[in-house]
């Protein structure tokens, strides 16, 4: 293996990770990809014999694990539970504000492209969300023991989150966020009160 090669795929990863959470699957061309990672197009063929296809598969596991990681180490940031949920929330609005929003979830856009025309893919995305939901559904645990309430907290915060980016994207706006956000942290609020903790 050349010296340059683990580089150039990571450039290649790089590029084709904001470019599917930005434009989507059929939005994003390899030879965008290639000149975004200032890569040679065969290179791309070189790291992933399996095209496009293997590209954006690669994208969406390795950004999705990520991102969930980033999402837990914020949720951890605050000590207390409703409060670290909100502030996750604004810390979402202000990221995509500043981005002119056009960074949110980073396999949202290409799991409601794919969801009906590509398996491969929607397994991948399918596969993303429930590691999501079962890490938040530990972190929720942490407040909330029964393990059914938990869980359905995991699901609320992501479909939250997921539903405000859209919103926040379609109007240019982070108020979105900043409701679900609002409510998510009401949410967890009445679980926890529920618990006598």
């Amino acid at each position: 293996m050349g010296q340059d090669e683990p580089d150039t795929r990571a450039r290649i990863q790089s590029a084709a990770t904001v470019l599917f959470r930005r434009n989507g699957y059929s939005g994003t061309g390899l030879k965008r990809i290639a000149a975004e990672a200032d890569a040679p197009f065969g290179s791309i063929y070189h790291f992933f014999p399996g095209g496009k296809q293997q590209l954006a598969e690669d994208a969406i596991r390795t950004a999705g694990a990520a991102y969930g990681h980033m999402v837990l180490a914020l949720l951890d940031s605050v000590p207390d539970p409703v409060e670290s949920v909100a502030h996750a929330f604004e810390t979402a609005a202000e990221n995509l504000a500043a981005t002119g929003y056009a960074d949110a979830c980073p396999i949202a856009t290409v799991a409601s492209e794919v969801a009906s025309t590509n398996d491969v893919l929607r397994v991948a995305t399918a596969e993303v969300f429930a590691e999501w939901v079962d890490a938040a559904g530990q972190w929720f645990a942490r407040w909330v023991p029964d393990p059914d309430a938990a869980r359905s907290l995991a699901y609320s915060l992501i479909m939250n989150l997921e539903g405000a980016f859209i919103l926040s994207r379609a109007a240019r706006d982070p108020e979105p966020l900043r409701v679900a956000g609002r409510s998510m942290a009401e949410l967890l609020r009445a679980a926890i009160s529920r618990t006598g903790k």
